[in-house]
């Protein structure tokens, strides 16, 4: 996929990833895959609430620049939900590709602990990021609006008690 079709498509993806062939759209420049132009349709015959979200969700798709699926999208925001919760159990209780051989699982297992450690030492990274970015903002506004403060009692000093300018030196 050329760079000028990616940007002409909006979504990430490699060749032939959306309906459309090679291109990777199929010329409603939103990477519609057939099962979502099924949805989109029986969606609408069926119930039409549901046809509309699905139009709704790749719009939002297109805008927000989002290259996976809907499944991908709620297995994404599941895990953001729950912390990631249950898949370190998963891969203790249930091997999914497991390959026959007990050290190479066994490494494995090893390897994507380590890695999900690596993930949780990221996010952990973004999110102090985050609260340090927070705490500047917060130091600036701070300081704009002392500005602000000391900027209008002088003003208020020049205008005197009454608020009408202070009476000068008479001449």
């Amino acid at each position: 996929m050329t760079a000028a079709s990616d940007a002409t498509n909006g979504m990430r993806g490699g060749p032939g990833a959306r309906w459309g062939g090679a291109g990777g759209h199929c010329g409603f420049g939103m990477g519609w895959r057939p099962i979502e132009l099924l949805a989109m349709i029986l969606g609408f015959i069926v119930f039409w609430p549901i046809g509309l979200a699905v139009l709704a969700w790749k719009v939002w798709q297109k805008k927000a620049g989002y290259g996976g699926d809907f499944a991908a999208f709620a297995e994404e925001k599941w895990r953001a939900a729950t912390g990631g919760l249950g898949r370190a159990h998963r891969a203790e209780r249930w091997r999914p590709f497991a390959t026959g051989n007990v050290v190479f699982d066994d490494w494995k297992t090893a390897e994507l602990a380590r890695l999900e450690e690596e993930r949780r030492k990221l996010e952990e990274a973004q999110r102090e990021f985050a609260d340090f970015l927070n705490n500047l903002r917060r130091a600036k506004d701070r300081e704009e609006f002392e500005r602000f403060m000391a900027e209008r009692r002088a003003r208020q000093a020049e205008r005197g008690p009454d608020g009408g300018p202070t009476p000068g030196p008479s001449a």
